[in-house]
């Protein structure tokens, strides 16, 4: 099927980040950050992003590929640790390559299998690599079959869900009041994300500072929207609401509801509104807020981000009842059959299925996830890469409408 692989190295669509050392008060000084970086492997607090294309030629001269990138916040939350393109263009030429040029390409979903579990000495291959060369497998079979990587997927599931458009989720960004106007204009489904990762400059140490941000977001609507527009609000808070109200979950949930309150008649998620730095403890704290958030009729969603890195991660978060939606981050679980997989598993037990990842993506890493989200008919999507709203959004508009246009002709979709 395939007759030669090569590499080439790029950017991705924004930067690598320290978040611990952000969230421990890490000084901006213009786009950078002045202090001494706190997560193993960072030279620096924010450092250029970096990508590694994987490129296949096929036996009849097609070229298929994908990109293999990390999350913004790289060796945070349980995650890998920062994804370094010099210390692995040695080990796929050594290692990898042969393997692939040697393999029986059997199926796309086999494939991806065999990737996520190869082995160098023991270790698996740095997630970003697993999550680059799938999407290239994808692509492989995507044009040995002549078909689009969302019929793959299908036809490799047996999925027979009407595909529809996904709801798009915008982020904004340190810019959150110019980037909430372009989202507006553009009549974003979900927005704006927010990026409130500090609790002094962003949150406010009794969350002042986004209960007037939510009132503020309301009235721009209210202003630059159209009757009928009605957005669903997503914030993601990266911890601070756990850490400005000292964990204590009877103030949280009254918070949470002063907060939907405000956000009212918006639907309102709340990413991450801990991290308590480890697995079963986020779970455990996730689930007690859930309960106490249902009982007492709040209807605020509690989205699951960090330390939900893996399909067995997901499925313990779900059994846990300790989420409403998943941030499927797909960088993060390596080889995207693992995103699919995650996916069908949200779906099955009735929680929110969000294709999720980072601004630190590439253009072609965007793509692939929209076809994931086409197949198994996602609840809402990322717009991805980067922070400034209008690129991102349209890397993942334009995909998922080119792909719905296809299908229909094909009589696989009724209405675009």
């Amino acid at each position: 099927m395939i007759k030669d692989v090569l590499y080439s190295i790029g950017l991705s669509g924004f930067y690598f980040d320290d978040q611990r050392a952000i969230k421990a008060g890490a000084r901006e000084d213009g786009f950078a950050y002045r202090g001494v970086p706190l997560t193993e492997g960072y030279e620096a607090i924010r450092q250029k992003g970096e990508s590694i294309s994987i490129i296949f030629i096929l036996e009849d001269n097609q070229i298929a590929y994908g990109d293999c990138t990390a999350i913004q916040y790289s060796g945070a939350g349980g995650r890998d640790p920062l994804f370094k393109t010099s210390e692995w263009v040695q080990i796929l030429e050594q290692h990898v390559f042969p393997f692939l040029l040697k393999d029986e390409w059997k199926s796309f979903k086999d494939l991806c299998f065999k990737i996520d579990n190869f082995k160098i000495n023991d270790h698996k291959l740095h997630t970003a690599v697993r999550y680059g060369i799938s999407q290239a497998i994808l692509d492989v079979f995507s044009k040995h079959y002549r078909k689009t990587m969302t019929e793959i997927i299908r036809e490799e599931y047996n999925l027979n869900f009407d595909i529809k458009r996904i709801p798009i989720f915008a982020q904004s960004g340190d810019d959150r009041y110019i980037s909430v106007d372009k989202m507006i204009l553009k009549r974003v489904d979900v927005l704006p994300h927010g990026l409130i990762n500090n609790v002094e400059t962003k949150l406010g140490w009794r969350g002042e500072k986004l209960i007037e941000y939510l009132g503020w977001l309301k009235e721009r609507i209210r202003i630059l929207g159209e009757e009928g527009y009605l957005p669903i609000f997503h914030i993601d808070v990266y911890g601070t609401i756990g850490i400005a109200f000292n964990y204590n979950i009877d103030e949280i949930v009254e918070y949470l509801a002063r907060l939907e309150k405000i956000s009212f008649p918006h639907k309102l998620r709340i990413e991450g509104p801990v991290d308590l730095e480890n697995r079963e403890k986020q779970i455990e704290f996730l689930s007690k807020l859930r309960k106490e958030l249902k009982g007492r009729g709040v209807g605020v969603e509690i989205v699951a981000d960090e330390w939900c890195n893996s399909l067995e991660d997901i499925r313990d978060f779900i059994k846990a009842e300790a989420v409403d939606m998943i941030q499927i981050k797909t960088p993060v679980l390596g080889g995207i059959h693992n995103s699919i997989e995650a996916a069908l598993y949200c779906k099955e037990h009735n929680i929110g299925t969000y294709i999720g990842g980072s601004c630190n993506e590439t253009d072609r890493s965007a793509q692939v996830s929209v076809h994931i989200s086409l197949a198994v008919q996602a609840d809402q999507i990322l717009a991805k890469p980067g922070m400034g709203v209008d690129e991102g959004l349209m890397i993942v508009n334009n995909e998922m409408n080119r792909t719905l246009q296809i299908l229909r002709r094909k009589g696989l979709v009724k209405s675009v």
